[in-house]
Parts: structure tokens; C-alpha cells; sequence
């Protein structure tokens, strides 16, 4: 079973904090280049996969999907979630996305936002995210960056003038990363940009999309801390679909 961090009073009580914890799709920085991946969503059996707060499941629903399914490991997420959902389209569920089993061809479309990183069996979550999926639909979803997961220590290196390096290390050396972030312990799974490319495509899936996030300047002029974010990326967002 995945780690359920999320169910950690101090854990949640940080994340609850967080922007787009408090100001939903509109506090994450990287989400007009998700929602530019995303099909119409009319008619469409939609499946968030971690959905946390339910942000993205009644954004769907107000696209006009037909259903949506909201799926989360914490009790506290989908607590949340469900009292804060009105719309009769969207349906929570818990479930561990480490042994996830959904219906074959239950859904036309699949969203995933900083979720996938936590599960240790990427591929056999694809594998039946595949068969869950009909074909032609389309899975667009983000995780952290490998070059932000892989190092052993991460954090920035500020040298003497106040010039910020990122370090990374252990680039190579996928698996296990336990980082101290809201809470100490806190396990994610790093794997490489060709990983990522290689098993989407290994399962059947077309790629479609492949995003290094980073800021606009735009969103720099409104929000100057972002400016960091364009030293290295913390965010790989890709869009595939099923190929048959």
C-alpha cells in the first residue's frame, strides 16, 4: 500500500495551507499549461486519479463531463473533497493507486496532478489505466521533475554572492527518495525523464505532450518568488493517449 502521508494530522494541516490547497486549480502555477492538454470534457466519463480536495473533479463537471470519479488514498482528502462537492457528476472513492483496479473501458479521459510520483508500480498502474481507458482516450497528468526528486538532499545551494544552485545528484539511481517536506518521511519514487517516456509508451500509450514547466513572465510580473522556479524545473507535465 502507498503511503498515506496525507493522513497525518501535521502533514494535512500544512498542505491544507498551501495555495492551491486554499485557492483550489487557480493557486498552482502550472495549470494553464495543464488545462491547455485537456480535451473537451463534454459527455465524457472522467477519472482523477489523487484527486486530493476535489479541485479538478468539479472543474470537470462544470466543463459538462457526464461523470466524474475522484480517487484518493486519504480519508482527510476525500473528506474534504466530499464537502465541498455539490455537483451530481462527481463521485469519491478511496483507493490505493499502488493496486488500483478500475472497470476495462470505463472512462474517455485521465487527469492526474502530483500524484503519480507516490506510487512505486508506475507501470502496472499504466498498465490498467489502459485497459480502464477506451481507445483514443486521453491521459494528460504532472509529477515533480526528476532533476527536482533526484537529489539525495534537495534543496538550493546559495554560494557567497547569493547565486542559487540546484544539485543534482543520483540522477541515474532511480527508486526511493525520502524527503523531509510539511513532515519528516515523506516517500516519493524518482525516476528518470526516459523512464517516464519509456513506460507510457511500453503500455500503449501515444505521447502526445511533453512540458519541462516553467513560468511566464507574465506570471513572474504577478508573483516575483516564481522567478526561482525558472533556474530548474519542478514540474514534468505530459499528455498521452491510449494508441488502440
Amino acid at each position: 500500500m502507498a503511503q498515506n502521508i496525507y493522513d497525518t494530522p501535521a502533514f494535512f494541516e500544512g498542505y491544507s495551507r498551501l495555495g492551491r490547497s486554499v485557492d483550489g486549480l487557480a493557486g498552482a502555477a502550472e495549470w494553464p499549461s495543464l488545462q491547455a492538454l485537456i480535451p473537451d470534457l463534454r459527455g465524457l466519463r472522467v477519472v482523477d486519479l489523487g484527486c486530493g480536495f476535489g479541485w479538478f473533479c468539479r472543474w470537470a463537471a462544470g466543463q459538462g463531463a457526464a461523470q466524474v470519479l475522484g480517487l484518493d488514498v486519504s480519508e482527510n482528502m476525500l473528506a474534504r473533497a466530499r464537502s465541498a462537492t455539490t455537483e451530481a457528476a462527481v463521485a469519491y472513492m478511496r483507493a490505493d493507486l499502488d493496486d488500483l483496479t478500475l472497470p476495462d473501458a470505463a472512462f474517455d479521459f485521465a487527469y492526474s496532478s502530483l500524484a503519480l510520483h507516490y506510487v512505486a508500480d508506475i507501470a502496472g498502474l499504466l498498465a490498467r489505466l489502459h485497459r480502464a481507458l477506451v481507445p483514443g482516450a486521453r491521459v494528460v497528468f504532472s509529477v515533480e521533475h526528476p532533476i527536482y526528486m533526484a537529489p539525495g538532499a534537495p534543496g538550493w545551494v546559495v554560494d557567497a554572492e547569493g547565486h542559487k544552485t540546484w544539485p543534482v545528484d543520483g540522477y541515474s539511481v532511480e527508486g526511493v527518495r525520502t524527503t523531509n517536506w510539511l513532515a519528516d518521511g515523506v516517500i516519493k519514487h524518482h525516476r528518470s525523464i526516459g523512464t517516464w517516456i519509456n513506460t507510457l509508451l511500453a503500455q500503449g500509450f501515444t505521447i502526445s505532450h511533453i512540458e519541462e514547466w516553467s513560468p511566464t513572465d507574465a506570471q513572474i510580473a504577478a508573483l516575483p518568488a516564481l522567478a526561482e522556479e525558472r533556474e530548474r524545473p519542478m514540474f514534468l507535465l505530459l499528455a498521452a493517449q491510449r494508441s488502440d
